[in-house]
């Protein structure tokens, strides 16, 4: 664990000019790593802190961060209301010292692209005008996408644009696995899954042109059940995702798997997406023991047939069961070693559904990449957001991820409203 150590913040404005960094003090990471575990030579600073549910996040290249702050409904039907919440840190400390807010909506995503700040709700997609610098919108919101699918289930519309001017949105699927009796024991599927149709799957639009409905765009790929960690890959243009695998294997089918193989299974599942692909739910999972994807047991699976799984396409790498996905960002700056370029850290939100073993996720993990492939490896990169053993009643839970203009790395969390800050200080 590294304790006090400094990141010359002189050194990081003369390279990308952060605001308020000239005659500001260096920026201190906390003592304690801010609870973070994190591998020799990093640490991490707490940039704000009971911010809200903090969804996704981005930052600008003044070093301002945006934040997707969901909101927090009640049983009464009060609450806050969801909200983007921008971070600026004027005097260079490394903890934000002003706050704004504007937009409203159950809040999910938000992306720079070309001058423009898109925000991203449970149904809708609009974009702000943005000026450089600022902390506030320089005109009105415009809709590019409205009408969005499911509100229910799986609701997040996290965003990811390439270089031709396509917006790739979530759109996840409403149940489980598309039975015909949502999470019962026994219940079959629906054989053709309905949900195919609208949910569960990529869809792409045309970032520049407003007031499109969901048939102005197309589905890009297909059989994603939820894909919420989604990113286009600077170093080759293309669009990847990490996959919410299915739940309640033993819950609901008890005489086909014991508690350990429903809790261990399906893998979430790291994927390349391209035009045309289709992964396979609800008609199957992927089983990282195996190393397969297997008919689920709605479609007549028994854990091991195949079927028309073999046709589908199959994750670059399987990452552990029911850890829950949530943020990917390829790594592109250069503070961190060489190792880390051009490899993916991914956000998992921690579990709910592997009892009788332990939950499991509620950290970063870090995918290498050798060239355009992953190389198979995966490590933890930083844990502690939650207790330990981990539980879904802990402080922490990690959702999205950003890179800053120095190449720091940001978590957003959504349970405690934090916002971290991991810096390397190591050698090189």
């Amino acid at each position: 664990m590294q304790v006090n150590k400094l990141l010359s913040m002189a050194a990081l404005c003369g390279v990308v000019g952060h605001m308020g960094c000239a005659a500001g003090p260096s920026a201190q990471c906390a003592e304690d790593n801010a609870g973070l575990t994190l591998p020799e030579g990093f640490c991490a600073l707490v940039v704000a802190d009971s911010v809200g549910p903090a969804r996704h996040l981005t930052v600008a290249g003044n070093g301002d961060v945006f934040v997707a702050v969901t909101g927090r409904r009640t049983r009464a039907g009060d609450g806050t209301p969801g909200h983007v919440l921008v971070l600026r840190d004027s005097d260079g400390d490394g903890t934000a010292d002003v706050r704004r807010t504007f937009a409203r909506g159950r809040a999910s995503d938000v992306r720079f692209h070309g001058g423009f700040l898109y925000y991203s709700t449970a149904t809708d997609i609009v974009r702000y005008p943005w000026a450089q610098g600022e902390m506030e919108p320089s005109g009105t919101a415009d809709t590019v996408v409205r009408g969005l699918p499911p509100q229910r289930g799986h609701w997040a519309k996290t965003m990811a644009f390439d270089a031709n001017g396509a917006l790739y949105v979530n759109i996840g699927s409403i149940t489980n696995s598309c039975q015909v009796r949502e999470r019962q024991n026994g219940a079959r599927g629906h054989d053709p899954c309905t949900e195919l149709e609208g949910q569960a799957g990529v869809w792409v639009f045309d970032a520049d042109r407003l007031g499109q409905v969901q048939d102005d765009g197309r589905r890009f790929a297909t059989g994603l059940r939820n894909t919420v960690a989604l990113a286009t890959r600077p170093q080759d243009g293309l669009l990847y995702g990490v996959i919410h695998g299915r739940d309640q294997l033993a819950q609901n089918w008890a005489g086909l798997f014991n508690e350990e193989q429903g809790a261990e299974t399906p893998a979430e599942e790291f994927v390349r997406i391209e035009d045309g692909d289709n992964f396979g739910w609800p008609y199957c999972y992927y089983d990282g023991e195996s190393g397969v994807k297997v008919l689920a047991p709605e479609y007549g699976g028994d854990g091991s047939e195949r079927g028309r799984c073999a046709d589908m396409k199959d994750p670059l790498i399987g990452l552990p069961g029911h850890w829950a996905p949530n943020g990917l960002l390829f790594y592109a700056g250069d503070q961190f070693p060489e190792r880390f370029r051009g490899g993916a850290f991914v956000a998992f939100h921690g579990s709910w559904n592997r009892a009788p073993l332990p939950q499991g996720g509620y950290n970063v993990v870090f995918v290498p990449f050798a060239g355009e492939e992953p190389t198979g490896e995966w490590d933890v990169f930083a844990r502690g957001f939650s207790t330990d053993p981990p539980t879904l009643a802990g402080p922490h839970r990690p959702v999205g991820l950003a890179e800053g203009p120095d190449g720091s790395l940001y978590i957003s969390d959504d349970a405690g409203g934090r916002i971290y800050r991991i810096l390397y200080t190591g050698a090189r």
